[in-house]
């Protein structure tokens, strides 16, 4: 199935949701990653490190230090990964509010990591983006 490309499509139908977990940004040695231990949400290789995404409880359990903590919002819309403007139009809105966000896109579904305690404003930024 494809995504969709047209940006109109994209705001309207992105039906952003609010993961209740708290999620942090940690930065490992290649031989000190355990994927079956740490249950990365994300792994990035970087030539400086590897960057991962967990939940918060679980760096601390694991003595990672982090940035953090972040709330992931999902937009649930099947965006292409061509599609042109879609996340430049949410995360200026965001920018607008002076609220932070790393983005993650994957093949299905874009993600919106935004400071914790800001959270629930960001999601009523974003709802309001969809219903214009």
């Amino acid at each position: 199935m494809a995504g969709i490309k047209n940006l109109d499509k994209l705001l309207k139908k992105m039906n952003p949701s609010l993961s209740p977990e708290e999620y942090v940004f940690c930065t490992i040695d290649e031989g000190k990653l355990d994927p079956h231990q740490l249950n990365p949400l994300l792994i990035f290789r970087e030539k400086e490190g590897i960057t991962l995404i967990v939940e918060k409880h679980i760096a601390e359990a694991n003595n990672l230090s982090y940035s953090g903590p972040w709330s992931m919002i999902t937009l649930n819309v099947h965006s292409d990964l061509e599609a042109v403007g879609f996340l430049a139009k949410i995360t200026s809105a965001l920018a607008a509010a002076g609220i932070s966000v790393n983005v993650v896109s994957a093949y299905y579904h874009d993600h919106l990591f935004v400071p914790f305690p800001l959270a629930l404003k960001a999601l009523e930024i974003i709802k309001g983006i969809s219903e214009v």
